[in-house]
């Protein structure tokens, strides 16, 4: 793991959280790092600066060795370069985001271009600070290299004493002792002053432990190490991992599949805490602020939340807020995405007097995130996760149940960008409820605290709102003892229950769900667990009373058809009628009551939807703000991730654009699927040498969008709502085109749109 104060860590600030209580930084993201040459407006404070840098130049070229510096052509050479991405981890051009990604040969003479900005020497990391840089001339900079404001008479070039670039006097408004300045004093810019920081501190043999109990890492990397690709399946790790332990000898570059093998441990103290700076952008990690302290800012009713660092790629957001006349810690993960998991959020009603943090909730944040991350465990609607005993100092309670917020209203919560889970606390007695029917406990809540369909805060010390279960049908539907079997459930299925009438609606989509289930079920019984209806606003409820019988209730807004459990009885004629019609995706109806032709009938309708219920509500496309909405999307269970300069870019999911296009149709051809890996494993290596530079961007979320249509080629990435700069488009086209062109079985394949979802990490193992 990672050394926790990295100059990475300090640039997470408010463009990385993401709270909707937070401003969008897309505007701020649009122009960074753009530059104009052809002004010329040179600043007359900054000409003695210049001529006293120019004079520790020259005393330093006379008077020591010169720094290494590595340059890509030497001087006189007239053979071109074949270096296609330019390491900004060991180095970092002057010339800002125009030199960060360039393909094809370079053509560079030192002498003859001293003058143009892409040019300028390059300033090394080991050496920042220890040697004096070369200034980038004024007019070369017509805007600041941070933010990408333009000077003006009033707005003041400042450079920057270590690395030499332009910046305003916002984004260059520091100091720090130098060593190239004799010790003393100069100005440097927020990025420069996070990394001489972080030096200083490892110097200094600092340990920073993160909540996760682990030690972070050396920053120390092979200045030219290759990328490292790490793609396997989770039956393979565990070999491959064992194959790597007996194959490593000293320098190797090869690390573990899972980044730490050991597993994470409780911390004992509350974990680092991010602070600003008071520049913006800029961040620090706090570590010894004592717990009353911290208590007392979240009385004060503070603006912005604590931010928890709970290792490299995750962080925890606290805040105490009023949530339907409750005080609540509201806790919630920021980092899980990158993993593949929805971000989770906890709302825990507070104690009298409570004087601790809830820090069981940041433990658990971290198993959720291993789990993910190892294992391919992932938490989505009505899932549950366990944990220990004395878990928030009660021996019952047990986990907690994961929803999605339906007709709850989110209104004063800090929330992280969708898709997010709730987190609702369960107790041990409800736990076989959670596994075998989580709607029932969900709504079971509901109706407890009058929140419809459940509420999104948890309560300690509460009575259990199920006991053991009893003789019923649940029994023959689930094994409660050992789990071997369970209702399976089949996504998008919902009853509606009216008057001598229930419909049974599926989606068209969900076939292949509920053929495996069909196959796996009993000749005699076919039972399917339904999913909850947000179209509706009344439920059935189940309830145990104190005898332990069951009792049925009603859980609603307003008049409307319930929803809830079916069992029909039907003869076995019928019941391989049904079965054929289900195979054939037909409707069917059946019909019940008593034989007697003069009674009054009821029918049960099995109907087949060509929609079904909207999901991946608020997700929206990293390229231009598209919604996701409705569209099918896969995660991808096969890790994929390359990294390098101590940074990993990793491929987490896949959405198909195409209604029609859908996984388990018949477009997912064995072709489509080796295309799409094949693409995302170029779009990794064409940007792994640049990673550095786009996460100090704030671009940590990238995507790719895939249109093949015939002959007919066209690549989209972008970040943050905006396409990435011409640059790194120019080389991703060139690898992206090559994939495709360079295999004749793609040729010919139907259309297809997809968008492959990418993170930039820190590189922990």
């Amino acid at each position: 793991m990672r050394q926790a104060v990295t100059a990475t860590l300090s640039v997470w600030g408010e463009r990385r959280f993401g709270y909707s209580t937070l401003k969008d930084s897309s505007e701020s993201l649009l122009d960074e790092r753009k530059l104009r040459p052809g002004l010329k407006e040179d600043s007359v404070i900054e000409e003695k600066e210049r001529a006293e840098n120019e004079q520790e130049q020259l005393e330093a070229v006379l008077g020591l060795p010169s720094s290494p510096v590595e340059d890509t052509q030497q001087t006189g050479s007239t053979e071109p370069s074949d270096s296609t991405l330019e390491s900004c981890q060991d180095h970092k051009k002057s010339g800002g985001l125009e030199a960060s990604l360039l393909s094809g040969p370079k053509n560079t003479d030192s002498a003859g271009r001293k003058g143009s900005l892409g040019a300028l020497p390059v300033q090394r990391c080991s050496s920042l600070g220890t040697t004096a840089p070369q200034w980038v001339p004024d007019s070369q900079a017509p805007a600041c290299m941070k933010c990408g404001s333009k000077f003006s008479f009033t707005k003041r070039r400042h450079h920057c004493r270590a690395c030499g670039k332009v910046f305003c006097v916002v984004c260059c408004d520091l100091r720090f002792k130098l060593t190239h300045l004799g010790g003393k004093e100069g100005r440097v810019c927020v990025t420069c002053h996070s990394t001489l920081i972080n030096r200083t501190l490892r110097k200094d043999q600092k340990k920073v432990w993160f909540a996760d109990n682990l030690l972070p890492q050396s920053e120390s990397r092979s200045a030219n190490s290759s990328p490292v690709h790490r793609s396997a399946s989770h039956t393979q790790r565990a070999e491959l991992a064992q194959a790597e332990v007996t194959d490593l000898r000293a320098g190797d570059e090869v690390r573990g599949l899972s980044g730490n093998s050991s597993k994470p441990t409780p911390p004992k103290d509350l974990p680092p805490i991010l602070t600003s700076t008071g520049v913006k952008g800029d961040y620090t990690l706090e570590e010894k602020r004592t717990e009353s302290s911290l208590l007392e800012e979240l009385e004060r009713g503070l603006a912005e939340p604590l931010v928890f660092v709970l290792n490299a790629n995750l962080l925890a957001v606290v805040k105490i807020v009023s949530y339907v006349n409750r005080r609540c810690w509201c806790v919630m993960s920021k980092g899980m995405h990158a993993v593949g998991q929805p971000e989770v959020v906890i709302l825990l009603q507070c104690l009298p007097e409570e004087k601790r943090f809830p820090t069981d909730i940041f433990n658990h944040f971290i198993q959720i995130y291993w789990d993910a991350q190892t294992a391919g465990k992932l938490l989505n609607h009505l899932s549950h996760s366990l944990v220990s005993r004395g878990f928030l100092g009660n021996n019952e309670h047990a986990g907690f149940l994961y929803v999605r917020p339906t007709f709850q209203s989110l209104e004063g919560l800090p929330l992280p960008v969708p898709p997010f889970l709730f987190g609702l606390l369960m107790l041990r007695a409800e736990a076989p409820w959670a596994k075998a029917f989580p709607l029932r406990l969900m709504l079971r809540l509901g109706a407890e605290y009058r929140f419809y369909p459940c509420p999104l805060f948890s309560v300690r010390f509460r009575e259990p709102l199920f006991g053991p279960v009893n003789n019923s049908i649940m029994r023959l539907l689930v094994d409660f003892r050992f789990y071997r079997y369970t209702l399976p459930t089949v996504p998008g299925l919902v009853v509606d229950l009216e008057a001598r009438s229930t419909c049974i609606r599926i989606p068209k989509t969900r076939h292949p769900e509920l053929l495996k289930a069909l196959n796996k079920s009993n000749e005699r019984v076919l039972a399917l667990g339904a999913c909850f209806n947000e179209q509706a606003d009344s439920h059935l409820i189940c309830v145990q009373t104190a005898e332990g019988q069951y009792q049925t209730q009603a859980i609603s807004i307003h008049s409307q058809p319930r929803r809830d459990g079916l069992m029909v009885q039907v003869t076995m004629e019928t019941m391989a009628e049904l079965r054929r019609s289900l195979r054939d995706m037909k409707d069917f109806t059946v019909t019940c009551g008593k034989i007697h032709p003069a009674e009054r009938q009821e029918y049960v309708h099995i109907q087949w939807q060509d929609e079904e219920p909207c999901f991946n509500k608020g997700i929206i496309s990293p390229i231009d703000g598209k919604s996701m909405e409705s569209l099918t999307n896969i995660k991808t269970h096969q890790r994929l991730e390359y990294k390098a300069n101590g940074k990993l870019i990793r491929w987490t999911e896949v959405y198909y654009l195409l209604k029609d296009q859908h996984p388990n149709g018949l477009n997912n051809h064995t072709s489509h699927n080796r295309l799409t890996e094949r693409l995302a494993r170029a779009f990794c290596l064409a940007l792994c040498q640049s990673l550095c530079l786009l996460k100090e961007d704030g671009m940590t979320k990238l995507a790719l969008r895939v249109i093949l249509d015939g002959q007919k080629m066209e690549f989209l990435a972008g970040s943050n709502g905006q396409r990435l700069p011409a640059p790194y488009h120019d080389c991703l086209n060139q690898s992206l085109t090559s994939v495709v062109q360079s295999n004749s079985q793609y040729q010919g394949l139907a259309a297809c749109q997809l968008e492959l979802i990418f993170y930039i990490l820190e590189d922990t193992s």
